[in-house]
């Protein structure tokens, strides 16, 4: 059996760490075929867009896509590719796990959290005007029952099906009275259906304290779209960074994996960055197609090279490049058989 991926290798790093797991990803044994597609500052050069409809189209033929980073300007530019992505699919479910690695350095050990983030409506989402004298600007923090209601009951199965034991919703129903109330109430209505699973809430400034102070009292974390985007940073910073951190983003229909990180374009073309949250976020798409057993290699293959701290790259404490990092997972997979 062989997968057909859509595989955009975005701007900057992009070409080199998900060329990086596209070769982890083709020494597992299970069949791909990537089919490559533009996203980014390359598809505004070729199609005057930066997601063209040819790239959405392949991703709906295809329900699964591994994309790079790809480069969102700051303050002017075109609009995020990703958010713009995320609704054109409705891939409302944005999953960020943060998982301790033995030999990376970090302020904690044995940590395993996951966010689950509120993908399409919010604050995040750039609903927002600004006036011709540019003094006076505004945004729309749209917050629906029914959007809530489906990410809610996507992290309590989640958390039913991965073995895991508290969801805590996170919230600023204290002063957005009407917006976080609205996500708060229609979370505790959502828990009330999964007696098996713990529930609790937190006021997401309380949450950044408490993640700092003792994030083992936290399992899997569910929040609104920019709530969830600062607080899936934060807890890679628990971990190690965002070389460490992969991303998926789920619909009903179809899937996009990518790393939580950027595009770092003064980076591009020396082959010199982490491409591990890159891999592991071909991971997650590995369990998104059934094959675990393919996930549980790469991911041995990845903690074993962090651990042994040899063939890592320099943000790891190592010397080795890109490509050299990607040759040493490849090898203990190998190795394992």
């Amino acid at each position: 059996m062989s997968y057909k991926i859509t595989l955009i290798l975005g701007d900057g790093i992009g070409p080199e760490v998900a060329g990086a797991a596209v070769r982890v990803l083709e020494a597992t044994g299970v069949g791909f075929d990537f089919e490559e597609v533009l996203a980014g500052e390359e598809a505004m050069k070729t199609f005057g867009t930066p997601l063209p409809d040819e790239t959405l189209n392949s991703i709906r033929k295809n329900k699964v896509a591994l994309k790079g980073p790809v480069t969102t300007p700051i303050g002017t530019g075109f609009r995020s590719v990703n958010v713009g992505m995320r609704q054109a699919l409705d891939l409302y479910a944005n999953l960020r796990p943060a998982k301790s690695f033995v030999g990376v350095p970090s302020r904690y050990q044995d940590i395993d959290l996951v966010i689950v983030r509120e993908n399409t409506e919010g604050l995040y989402c750039g609903i927002e005007s600004i006036d011709e004298a540019r003094t006076r600007a505004e945004s729309i923090n749209l917050i629906t029952r029914k959007a809530s209601e489906r990410i809610v009951r996507f992290a309590f199965e989640y958390a039913r099906r991965e073995g895991r034991k508290t969801v805590t919703a996170v919230h600023k129903a204290n002063i957005l009275k009407a917006t976080g109330g609205l996500f708060l109430e229609v979370a505790r209505s959502v828990a009330a259906d999964y007696s098996d699973i713990k529930f609790n809430d937190r006021i997401v400034d309380n949450m950044a304290m408490q993640l700092v102070k003792d994030p083992y009292q936290f399992d899997v974390i569910v929040a609104t779209n920019l709530f969830g985007d600062i607080l899936s940073d934060l807890c890679a910073g628990l971990v190690g960074g965002l070389g460490l951190a992969p991303g998926a983003n789920i619909g009903e229909s179809c899937a996009v994996f990518e790393p939580v990180h950027g595009s770092a374009p003064k980076y591009a073309g020396q082959n010199k960055l982490n491409p591990t949250a890159t891999i592991l976020s071909a991971v997650l798409m590995l369990r998104h197609l059934g094959e675990r057993r393919a996930a549980d290699k790469v991911t041995a293959a990845v903690e074993q090279v962090l651990a042994e701290g040899k063939s890592v790259t320099y943000d790891l404490g190592g010397r080795v490049s890109t490509s050299e990092m990607a040759d040493a997972i490849i090898s203990k997979m190998d190795e394992s058989g």
